[in-house]
């Protein structure tokens, strides 16, 4: 390993000024403070707001993370897609608590719920499913996400016979293994950082469909 290298990322240091957050300016409902971070992290041409970090659990208590893409939410919850049958869908299938993460440098922010994971019922997803670019209709076929395969020409050469299969046809079916996710929220954490490390905390928690807010030591 690179002592150098090592050096150089314990030296690593920055100081938070951009913002502050305090509970008279904070909105009663998380869903809504995080609509007016999302919306000022989207003026402020972050790139990919909507990057969140997934974290799930496997049925053997194995955590693990992957980014995917925020594609709606209100206040049932967030809502992303993905294979059913991919590493992060088998660990939901039998752990359905899940941890959702955005961080944004750019503002010095970010935003962490848990809550439990649902599917979308089979419309929904259908319906956003066709509002893909074709190609990425075709992908959701070709690809058999997560398992281990030879090389990339096997999932080249999986898309091309999809193209194929699908030359013809408008509207390519939604494939079952493929659909929505919701995760509905029960804890949210929003950070801003501060000088000095020490950083504004506030969390909410539901309590019999009540929100209540705290301050965390940073």
């Amino acid at each position: 390993m690179s002592t150098s290298l090592n050096q150089k990322i314990q030296s690593l240091r920055k100081e938070y000024s951009t913002a502050s957050l305090s509970e008279q300016d904070i909105h009663s409902s998380p869903f809504m403070q995080f609509e007016i971070w999302m919306q000022q992290a989207v003026e402020a041409l972050v790139p990919e707001p909507n990057a969140m970090n997934l974290s799930t659990v496997s049925s053997l208590g194995k955590p693990s993370s992957r980014i995917v893409l925020l594609r709606g939410f209100d206040e049932n919850g967030f809502t992303f897609y993905t294979n059913y049958n991919s590493h992060k869908g088998n660990d939901m299938a039998k752990n359905n608590f899940a941890c959702i993460n955005f961080f944004w440098p750019e503002l010095e922010r970010q935003i962490r719920i848990e809550g439990i994971i649902e599917k979308l019922d089979e419309q929904t997803s259908t319906e956003y499913f066709h509002s893909r670019p074709r190609e990425s209709q075709i992908g959701a076929w070709a690809s058999n996400q997560s398992a281990v395969i030879e090389s990339r020409k096997t999932v080249e050469e999986a898309f091309i016979k999809y193209s194929e299969t699908f030359k013809n046809i408008e509207q390519i079916p939604k494939p079952a293994h493929w659909g929505g996710l919701l995760l509905k929220p029960d804890t949210f954490e929003f950070w801003q950082g501060r000088a000095s490390r020490l950083h504004d905390r506030i969390k909410y928690t539901c309590d019999k469909n009540n929100w209540e807010t705290e301050r965390l030591s940073p």
